[in-house]
């Protein structure tokens, strides 16, 4: 590639203390031209002025919000600055290998492929454990008539020296929005991503709605790139992190999912129902028990902490949504007046 074919676009996952590591990861790691889209979803002040320093040295473009964004949103953002043939989604919580992004771009031009997804690994040490190799998404009906969605991922918690030599490039019903590249144009046809899925389910809309739309999605393992989950939060990511796995976020993208797709409300949404909030309970209120009982689980401590912390959740979310209105009530103040 001569010109610049590729734009990263950055969002903010589920926390903002690895923005550095990430980003440092990038750049050592990418050897082909790209642009990159930085989405700073009021970031921590410590992160936010890092960012500002590396747009300035390194010339990226940077674009900060005063308030915290849903992924897709933050998504969406990114998208409308991008011109180039292809761009990538990218969390800010992945670290890259090499010439991952070269063998991404060869998959999509080999194939046609509107879509291509990495061999996406989890956790540390980097790249030696599968989270998604591939994998399904679509809907099927029952014998009782009844829409039902399938959705799975090849390999997850394999290790990858193990599986590695059997992978192949191939068509998939789904990639993951961690690492993910994508043909510009296919949004011509499909719209933007929809933002009534505030922080799940996500990827398998638009993988359904780019295969309803005529578009290839392809698995390509010699891209190998590894997101890093929320091992250890910094207070100052805790808030985001709380709004992220909301239990309001999560039951609006289910039912989004359910009734954009008309699907039935069968185990599987009953299933994600009831494990509301299990993300927080795990990352924040299970190291909290351990901390008050030195050291000792206590599953009654953590419930009787987790009825407190759904209070603070339902409030920090209305907060945020208040907040949220007060912004666009000015924005359209400031267009009426101009």
């Amino acid at each position: 590639m001569t010109n610049i074919d590729v734009t990263l676009v950055v969002v903010p996952r589920e926390r903002f203390s690895y923005t550095r590591q990430s980003l440092e990861s990038i750049y050592q790691h990418t050897k082909i031209p790209f642009n990159l889209i930085y989405v700073d979803g009021n970031s921590p002040i410590k992160t936010a002025n890092y960012l500002q320093e590396q747009s300035q040295k390194k010339g990226f473009q940077l674009i900060r919000t005063e308030t915290y964004l849903s992924p897709n949103e933050a998504r969406n953002i990114g998208l409308s600055h991008v011109q180039t043939k292809y761009l990538v989604f990218m969390d800010n919580d992945v670290i890259v290998s090499e010439g991952w992004l070269s063998q991404l771009v060869q998959c999509a031009e080999t194939t046609e492929a509107s879509v291509v997804g990495p061999l996406m690994c989890q956790d540390e040490p980097v790249h030696t454990t599968v989270h998604f190799a591939g994998g399904e998404s679509h809907i099927y009906v029952d014998k009782k008539g009844r829409r039902r969605l399938r959705e799975k991922m090849y390999l997850q918690g394999r290790k990858v020296e193990q599986v590695f030599p059997n992978l192949r490039r191939c068509p998939i019903e789904l990639a993951e929005f961690h690492c993910v590249l994508v043909r510009r144009n296919i949004f011509d046809t499909i719209g933007y991503l929809d933002e009534n899925f505030f922080n799940t389910k996500e990827h398998l809309d638009f993988c359904m709605t780019v295969t309803e739309a005529g578009g290839l999605i392809y698995f390509e393992p010699s891209s190998l790139v590894t997101y890093v989950p929320d091992t250890l939060l910094e207070s100052s990511d805790i808030p985001f992190y709380m709004l992220r796995w909301s239990d309001d976020w999560t039951i609006k993208s289910l039912k989004r999912m359910q009734q954009k797709w008309q699907l039935t409300e069968d185990e599987y949404f009953k299933t994600k129902y009831r494990k509301l909030g299990w993300r927080r309970r795990e990352t924040l209120l299970c190291p909290l028990t351990r901390r008050l009982l030195f050291g000792q689980d206590n599953r009654y401590l953590t419930a009787i902490l987790a009825r407190f912390e759904k209070l603070l959740n339902r409030y920090l979310t209305y907060r945020y949504s208040s907040q949220k209105s007060k912004v666009k009530s000015q924005k359209l103040l400031t267009l009426a007046g101009s």
